[in-house]
């Protein structure tokens, strides 16, 4: 198979555990390619996503490794089953960041989506005006045939939520980015009753954390937890002023789940949620 000329970071998670597996084992890079009958440069190459690999080689591999995680081994079959499928994210390869495409196959393949949001309201809930205006704020200014192209596909991956068997999708937002008026009152307002429609919707939670919120004093910031098909393929996806990362390694998994059910504890029922963004959108 040949090489990759840019890995996924679903690709390249499907390496690091095959990296990780190796290591726990003790074994070599050599030792590895002494078994598939390659040279440790490929076993690099798979390790590091840029290079598929097939059920059968996956299969070997784990059981090399005395690995007895059935499921995981399951769910990375599956990972790798899929490598060769594009989802609509390609499309806008070239001309959207990487890292974006990334968020959105991360989102598409996650059984569970939670996040947490202090200035921003979450991706797949923006309006296609909340959203130009977000990139419009780009420093510096994005060209505008790529502020067009990121607008259309933040829109499409708001996607995940309707499909057949979406994901649960739970948000915390605080009141902070409820009260942004990003494009003005008018379009602050629009996007606070979008949000109020999706609340409705079962499959979405929508709770705020008011200022009034004791416990919070500023220990939260942005981001998206995926839950994978099993806890070992969770990612968190977070922003930062130079770009976005993913982090998978087990301590900082665990660090995540506890902040989230840290801001949980301290924020609005989905019922006081949905009439406090009424609240605020009123006074607009």
């Amino acid at each position: 198979m040949p090489l990759r000329s840019t890995a996924t970071a679903r690709q390249e998670r499907l390496g690091a555990e095959l990296r990780k597996m190796r290591e726990a084992a003790g074994t070599t890079a050599r030792d590895t390619a002494r078994l598939l009958g390659t040279d440790p440069a490929k076993v690099s190459h798979i390790e590091a996503g840029r290079l598929g690999v097939s059920e059968e080689r996956l299969r070997r591999l784990a059981a090399f490794y005395e690995c007895g995680d059935t499921a995981l081994i399951d769910a990375l079959v599956a990972m790798a089953n899929g490598q060769g499928r594009k989802g609509w994210w390609e499309a806008y390869r070239g001309v959207v960041p990487a890292a974006l495409l990334d968020v959105a196959e991360l989102e598409h393949h996650a059984v569970h989506l939670r996040t947490i949001q202090i200035t921003h309201i979450p991706g797949v809930f923006q309006t296609e005006d909340y959203t130009r205006t977000v990139f419009g704020y780009a420093i510096p200014p994005l060209p505008e045939n790529e502020l067009e192209a990121r607008v259309a596909q933040r829109l499409e991956r708001s996607g995940v939520l309707y499909r057949d068997a979406a994901p649960p999708y739970e948000a915390l937002v605080h009141e902070a980015a409820l009260r942004m008026r990003f494009g003005g009152g008018k379009v602050a307002r629009a996007q606070l009753e979008h949000i109020q429609e999706l609340s409705h919707l079962p499959h979405i939670s929508v709770r705020v954390i008011p200022f009034a919120a004791d416990g919070h004093i500023g220990s939260g910031h942005a981001m998206l937890y995926a839950s994978g098909p099993v806890q070992a393929l969770d990612t968190v996806q977070i922003d930062s002023a130079h770009g976005i990362s993913f982090l998978h390694a087990a301590p900082h998994l665990a660090n995540y789940r506890i902040l989230y059910d840290t801001l949980a504890a301290v924020a609005l029922d989905r019922a006081r949620s949905r009439d406090f963004i009424h609240t605020i959108s009123r006074d607009l």
